[in-house]
């Protein structure tokens, strides 16, 4: 690690300081590319969260919405990206409703 980032790093003094120090500004390439990593991460264990709060297996929810359980797997690990009628779709499976907001 250069030495300039690694003193940033130490100098942060709150977790927006620390994610420009390593990441960057909001707005640059891979401070953009960290924050839809972390967005798809947070998607991922909500679902996951959910799945186990209804009481399901990734196989009985698979089910329940006519797709595969390898599916949800990979979804709930962060290796698939999703559609968002196939997102709606689970959540409604979860008896959750989605609600999507443009910021």
């Amino acid at each position: 690690m250069e030495k300039e980032k690694k003193n940033k790093i130490l100098a942060s003094s709150n977790l927006e300081d620390l994610l420009n120090a390593e990441f960057g500004e909001t707005g640059t390439p891979a401070r953009d590319e960290f924050d839809r990593e972390t967005e798809a991460f947070c998607l991922a264990q909500t679902l996951r969260e959910e799945r186990i709060k209804a009481g399901l297996t990734q196989e009985e929810l698979a089910q329940k919405i006519g797709t595969k359980k390898t599916y949800i797997s990979r979804l709930e690990n962060g290796k698939s990206d999703i559609q968002l009628n196939t997102l709606f779709r689970i959540f409604e499976g979860l008896g959750r409703k989605v609600c999507v907001t443009i910021l």
